[in-house]
């Protein structure tokens, strides 16, 4: 059976909600969630690839039992592609289909730019959800550049869009939104102040053992305990990519899935592509001594 919707009632209520759907929050985030449903204010989210920014989006949606709309932002993302862009194909046909029409030129340039050949985007979906409001994650917003940062101020300060040819839309469920970041650049003053704020760092061995615990219970205390330890080692040495949480879990569900009770030296090895994402920081992992990392104390 799944999990009942959340009700907002309180801070605590947040946490057994996220815990209930296999997330771990702290109290910070927790309250951070709730000051986001309660006040319709976005929240942003910065921290390390790979500690669970997204998926804060993800359970509070599913929390909830509304929509989760995501907008995935990369270099070169402009409006049209966030919000809406116009069925060429459809508009052209529609032209051929009423060429021997008596309409005017003005009636067939109204109907081709009618609501059945607009192309939603996340945001204009966002804003159009019809029963609900939605979770509207815009995911690794510092991918995209200052202009389209810009863009979204205007958005998220009034949550309605001018469209020329339809006039302006409002938003009748004022979406929830989630913005993260992994910081590859610096965010500007205007969007962060238009935003509650968190930032999600490496967990502690015990918050990290109670996620495994949560996100992997098959794989019983002892291994996920010696995953843990292995994972927080390496995040201590000086890689270009330090393995986050997705990375720890990875790796003991391939240790599930190879029949493995136990992390020793040589499934480590074999599973090291799980924690390890670049050639460099394989080769330093080894240098280093897999049987030593193992051996040593958080």
């Amino acid at each position: 059976m799944s999990p009942r919707p959340l009700e907002i009632a309180d801070i605590d209520g947040v946490i057994r909600a996220f815990e209930a759907r296999g997330y771990i929050p702290d109290r910070t985030l927790a309250t951070a969630i709730y000051l986001l449903v309660k006040l319709s204010k976005p929240l942003l989210i910065e921290g390390h690839a790979g500690v669970g920014k997204t998926e804060v989006a993800k359970t509070l949606a599913a929390a909830l039992a509304t929509d989760l709309i995501r907008l995935q932002c990369y270099e070169g993302l402009d409006s049209s592609s966030a919000l809406y862009e116009w069925n060429y194909q459809k508009q052209l046909l529609a032209i051929r289909i009423r060429e021997r029409g008596d309409e005017t030129p003005e009636e067939k340039v109204r109907h081709i730019f009618g609501p059945e050949f607009l192309l939603e985007r996340p945001l204009l979906r966002s804003i159009r959800a019809p029963h609900s409001s939605p979770v509207l994650l815009i995911d690794e917003v510092d991918r995209a550049d200052e202009a389209f940062e810009a863009f979204l101020l205007e958005l998220l300060s009034d949550f309605q869009i001018s469209i020329p040819e339809l006039g302006t839309i409002r938003a009748q469920h004022r979406p929830y939104v989630i913005l993260t970041s992994n910081r590859t650049r610096e965010l500007g003053d205007a969007l962060r102040r238009r935003c509650l704020y968190h930032w999600i760092d490496y967990p502690d061995l015990e918050k990290e053992m109670k996620i495994v615990a949560a996100r992997a219970p098959a794989a019983g205390s002892a291994l996920g305990k010696q995953v843990v330890e292995y994972v927080q080692s390496i995040r201590q040495m000086n890689l270009a990519k330090p393995p986050g949480v997705a990375e720890t879990l990875d790796c003991v569900y391939a240790l599930e899935s190879l029949g493995k009770d136990r992390l020793d030296a040589a499934a480590a090895e074999e599973t090291l592509g799980c924690v390890a994402k670049s050639a460099e920081d394989s080769a330093k992992i080894k240098a280093e001594g897999i049987a030593r990392i193992l051996s040593r104390e958080v």
